[in-house]
């Protein structure tokens, strides 16, 4: 190895040792194998070596690479592992101690939505529904009018379970317990259906693991009309803002025909609701298509219906200006104390509803 990529290498050892933690590691790496770091130079300036020299010396260079990636990288677990210890050994705590005086546990602010809207929605003479987390390929996609090629069914996005022949698959949706109700209970029917669904994305908005409430009804001369006064009253009195503009939206669901997206009024600027003359996206709803009916073993020509469905950590976020979906699964009881609610205080109707 020619002297400059010795000296590269013991630079690069050193400044790793010295670095203390990540944000230190970090800056190391970049120096070295980032967009201008001095061995991306290198790599840039094989072009100008001559012809008989470059074979030996690009074969120096990468060689350097892989073993400062590699150095590089075990310093990473390295400091990693040692933060962990740390962060271990400062959060200790003895169990077996008694509580600190006046110690008050909190309600998240996930359940108290979900007891917010089922107090709306009870108010509004709809029953809870519930159904297994694990479902079968047909009740959470085919019942449900979605084809075979179906962008949802795929492996990047599902979570299927192993198993011979149609793999069970975690839902992706409450709509499984749709299909049951359908399927279980004669029309009328009425109901909300809470619970944790599961989707493989992962970022500020989006979690593997969220919750859903979707709504139901089934009845003789269900119309369009129905269903704008039922969300139209669920997101004034959820929000607490009775002149909030609502608006809904043409779209496209395979489980419902007609489909609408429902848009409420917001600030874009300020995130303030109900004000501002900007629109935010909150749900999707329609009229239940002739074929998931069909489809659960109720005649379309009799009996109509509409169905909606709007993800719970969404409207939390909104209703509480919580500007980030990922904390609230961290269990951060500095979080909980800010954002958590008083079990004493139990969720009560707005005026109205």
């Amino acid at each position: 190895m020619s002297d400059d990529l010795q000296t590269i290498q013991a630079d690069t050892e050193t400044a790793l040792a010295a670095a203390s933690d990540l944000r230190a590691w970090d800056a190391v790496r970049v120096a070295v194998l980032g967009k201008n770091g001095t061995l991306t130079q290198k790599l840039k300036e094989l072009a100008a070596v001559p012809p008989e020299q470059k074979r030996e010396r690009g074969a120096a260079l990468n060689r350097l690479k892989d073993s400062l990636a590699a150095v590089i990288e075990a310093r990473r677990t390295a400091l990693e592992e040692a933060a962990l210890d740390a962060r271990l050994s400062a959060e200790r705590m003895d169990v077996t101690l008694p509580p600190p005086p006046r110690s008050t546990g909190l309600i998240h602010p996930i359940s108290r939505t979900a007891e917010e809207m089922a107090a709306i929605f009870g108010a509004m003479g709809f029953a809870i529904a519930e159904g297994p987390d694990v479902e079968d390929d047909w009740r959470n996609f085919g019942a449900l009018n979605i084809p075979a090629h179906h962008s949802a069914r795929e492996d990047m996005d599902t979570f299927y379970l192993a198993a011979e022949g149609r793999r069970p698959v975690l839902r992706t949706h409450t709509s499984p317990v749709q299909i049951r109700t359908m399927l279980g209970q004669e029309p009328p029917i009425r109901v909300i259906v809470p619970g944790r669904t599961y989707r493989a994305d992962h970022d500020a908005t989006h979690s593997p693991m969220f919750h859903q409430v979707e709504g139901l009804v089934i009845d003789r001369d269900i119309t369009l009309g129905h269903l704008k006064g039922c969300l139209i009253d669920f997101l004034r009195a959820f929000f607490g803002i009775t002149t909030l503009p609502v608006r809904f939206r043409a779209s496209y669901f395979p489980f419902t025909e007609p489909s609408m997206e429902v848009d409420i009024g917001w600030n874009r600027r300020t995130g303030e609701l109900g004000s501002g003359g900007d629109w935010l996206e909150i749900l999707g709803s329609g009229m239940v298509h002739a074929k998931v009916l069909a489809n659960c073993g109720i005649d379309p020509r009799v009996w109509q219906g509409f169905a909606f469905g709007m993800g719970i950590e969404r409207v939390t976020m909104l209703k509480h200006g919580i500007p980030d979906l990922r904390p609230f699964y961290d269990s951060d009881l500095r979080w909980l104390r800010h954002y958590g609610f008083n079990p004493l205080a139990p969720a009560t109707l707005h005026e109205g509803v």
